[in-house]
């Protein structure tokens, strides 16, 4: 019986300089190893580059009539893979329970070459930092940034009394510091996250892009009459640092989303609802859907870490005390942030105005616990035990 005619590739005039290796790696790739690619060409000098290139790849090269040669692929073209794995995960759009340092920066699923250089990724176990619901998000938070330019009027007239005026800017003051809080502490996480967990770390940088805006949309309305920056407390600079404190992701993420943004929605909800300007109103209600989406990520992700691991729960409860004890012997919410919230709410600055702006802020404070409370629950925590944790968290809001 006839032996089965030899696979054969004919590379016309191409050499092997100009693309034609391309199709040789390609045809050769179907051959086992061990086994013959027929190879043809009429370039100038394309046997002589074709026997280099078998040289180097570990190919046997047999010339034969004029314008052919024989190939044999050798088996140690196939070292270069081996000991590969694949950076995919245990089930489809799933990523891995951990991913290997020798992943590096390949994409998920890729097969990742042997010897490739490790990353030390401290952030490369799926419970650290998944949440299910993170692609979704990030497909969200991609659809929904603005531009500050265009989004918000900045034109629109308006013309307020100067304690009012003066107001605004101390809470803008206030804002500003803690979304610098807000964007750094996500910020610090980023370089740490592998790559094979992209859904994460994709969502956290767009996290950092809408804390920026804010800065930005923040000082403008500060600056916007002219006005210099308000008080900035020591007391409310420590609580903020306290989150830099955070032993690692989880923790700082339910401090900062949980329980500091979550109560940052309520309050850009009353100085939407209370603003006294078009501007005000309009900045808080853009800043307020962003905050929204930081908790989403964070209840998410929380909700997965603790039920992948229950005891972790003991933990984020360890954290408030330890948050509270830190902060025992500081002020809290600066006074003038609080008289700010109440003129604004007033209004005015007469007595029945203010006593209607100090009521105001009063059930700010009550929803902003319901809220905390609400999302400890979710996370399984008991009413009275959310209830006693939802008290203890820092009198600065954030």
């Amino acid at each position: 019986m006839d032996a089965s005619p030899l696979p054969t590739i004919d590379i016309e005039s191409l050499g092997l300089a100009e693309g034609a290796l391309l199709l040789i790696r390609r045809a050769l790739a179907e051959v086992p190893a061990g086994g013959v690619l027929r190879v043809r060409g009429r370039a100038p000098d394309w046997a002589l580059h074709l026997a280099a290139w078998c040289r180097q790849q570990g190919h046997g090269l047999q010339p034969c009539e004029a314008h052919e040669a024989l190939v044999t692929r050798g088996a140690q073209a196939d070292g270069r893979w081996r000991g590969a794995q694949a950076a995919a995960g245990d089930t489809p759009g799933l990523p891995a329970d951990e991913a290997l340092p020798g992943w590096g920066l390949a994409a998920r699923g890729a097969t990742v070459e042997a010897g490739s250089p490790p990353f030390a990724f401290a952030l490369r176990r799926r419970r650290e930092l998944w949440a299910a619901t993170a692609g979704e998000l990030y497909r969200q938070a991609a659809a929904a940034q603005w531009d500050p330019a265009t989004a918000i009027d900045w034109d629109a007239p308006f013309d307020l009394p100067d304690a009012i005026e003066d107001a605004v800017v101390q809470v803008m003051t206030y804002l500003i510091e803690n979304e610098n809080a807000a964007l750094l502490v996500p910020a610090r996480h980023l370089g740490q996250i592998h790559p094979h967990f992209r859904e994460v770390l994709q969502l956290l940088a767009l996290q950092c892009a809408d804390e920026a805006r804010h800065v930005e949309v923040f000082t403008r309305r500060a600056q916007l009459r002219g006005r210099s920056p308000g008080l900035s407390t020591a007391g409310g600079q420590a609580s903020l640092q306290t989150l830099f404190q955070a032993p690692d992701f989880s923790i700082a993420t339910f401090l900062l989303a949980v329980l500091g943004e979550g109560s940052f929605v309520n309050l850009l909800n009353f100085l939407q609802a209370h603003a006294p300007d078009p501007v005000t109103a309009q900045v808080c209600r853009l800043a307020a859907r962003d905050e929204a989406r930081h908790v989403a990520f964070g209840m998410a992700h929380l909700e997965y870490r603790l039920e992948e691991e229950p005891d972790f729960q003991v933990r984020l409860a360890n954290a408030i005390e330890t948050r509270y004890d830190q902060l025992a012997a500081t002020s809290g919410l600066n006074e003038e942030v609080f008289d700010a919230l109440v003129l604004i709410a007033a209004g005015a600055l007469t007595p029945a105005a203010v006593a209607r702006g100090h009521a105001a802020v009063q059930q700010l404070q009550r929803d902003m616990a319901a809220g905390r409370r609400a999302r400890l629950a979710r996370l399984g925590f008991a009413r009275d035990e959310a209830e006693r944790l939802s008290a203890l968290h820092t009198r600065n809001f954030m």
